[in-house]
């Protein structure tokens, strides 16, 4: 007998939790990004303050030498060439992710891929340091982006995994306290 529409239970997940996780990283990132582009314009009209407060944030993080930053409207980036590739792969990255992969999926590629997106990096920074190479704004801009965008893939399932474990954790609770 089949049973009273009271009873049915849905058959298809409306859990959001990985979306909203999605859409926090993407603004999270999308404001990053903003500052390090703001940081400057900033500077320009005259938000002195406001201006160096992002400096000095962005200074915990990067070592901002201006020989190796862009600059706009006459002032430098919040941080270096390299960093701005880091923070714009993983913006760029994020947004595209959920056209490139389901939200809820919570398995990781192999490591050896952010290993291999690591390696152009290494050999950018190295040559540079040994002094076998000048690496340019480019080299720096293109190898970090690359990075970043590839740190995207480990970042949005290990956040949505620690999400949907915590979520089963407390309704698990919430079962054995109803018992």
């Amino acid at each position: 007998m089949p049973a009273s529409p009271a009873e049915y239970t849905p058959q298809t997940s409306t859990d959001r939790c990985p979306l909203v996780i999605w859409g926090v990283v993407a603004t999270i990132s999308l404001s990053i990004l903003g500052m390090i582009a703001g940081a400057p314009l900033a500077l320009a009209r005259g938000h002195n303050v406001f201006a160096l407060a992002l400096y000095g944030a962005f200074s915990h993080l990067c070592h901002q030498i201006p020989e190796r930053s862009f600059f706009i409207a006459g002032h430098q980036f919040a941080v270096c060439a390299r960093c701005t590739g880091l923070y714009a792969g993983f913006t760029v990255a994020t947004l595209c992710y959920p056209l490139l992969r389901s939200l809820k999926r919570t398995d990781m590629p192999p490591l050896r891929w952010l290993l291999i997106a690591a390696v152009p990096l290494a050999i950018d920074f190295s040559l540079g340091f040994f002094g076998l190479w000048e690496n340019t704004h480019l080299s720096r801009l293109l190898t970090g982006a690359l990075l970043g965008s590839v740190a995207v893939f480990y970042v949005m399932p290990g956040l949505v995994d620690l999400r949907l474990k915590e979520w089963r954790q407390l309704f698990s609770r919430k079962a054995v306290e109803i018992q």
